[in-house]
């Protein structure tokens, strides 16, 4: 478990599920991300265990639940993601909506490239956004990414915009 300021970041676990399932079905994950077809509590713990929890165990970090001090209520999800069609690991980020536009994300996410730097050792993060997705691109802009084009995540998907950051300096 790691904190911040405001919030705790900590690996998901089947006690999750319920949290996983609202979030998604969001509509900002659903608009941005895309549907998952995760629709009920046994699919969410499938995805808890086989996506969330097996990236831990092969890559040593993947998307953490992002929990809100004091209650540790989860919010959202951050951390980072090795994909096969990306050269580099990508920071993702999703948040439940009601907790849009209140600096979570931005916290989480400094959070998440603090560790890449001084505990991971990453030199390069990635990330990607669907092409309107503005809050995001804005969002990865502000942390120091730069827009670097397009890429395609498999090659029949939808061009996703790419951002790029070194973490050397």
């Amino acid at each position: 478990m790691q904190q911040s300021e405001r919030l705790v970041l900590r690996e998901a676990h089947r006690a999750d599920a319920d949290f996983i399932l609202a979030l998604v079905n969001s509509e900002g994950w659903l608009r941005f991300i895309g549907d998952r077809g995760i629709r009920t509590l046994d699919q969410a713990i499938d995805y808890i265990e086989n996506q969330l929890q097996s990236h831990y165990q092969a890559h040593g970090y993947g998307l953490y639940v992002v929990c809100i001090k004091p209650d540790h209520a989860p919010i959202g999800l951050c951390g980072l993601l090795n994909r096969d069609a990306l050269p580099f690991p990508d920071l993702g980020f999703a948040l439940l909506p009601q907790y849009h536009r209140q600096g979570f994300a931005l916290e989480a996410c400094e959070h998440v490239l603090n560790r890449a730097k001084t505990e991971w050792k990453l030199n390069t993060l990635l990330g990607i956004t669907a092409p309107d997705n503005s809050a995001s691109a804005t969002l990865l802009t502000r942390l120091g990414f730069a827009e670097t084009g397009t890429t395609r995540l498999e090659p029949t998907s939808e061009a996703v915009r790419r951002f790029e950051r070194s973490l050397l300096s």
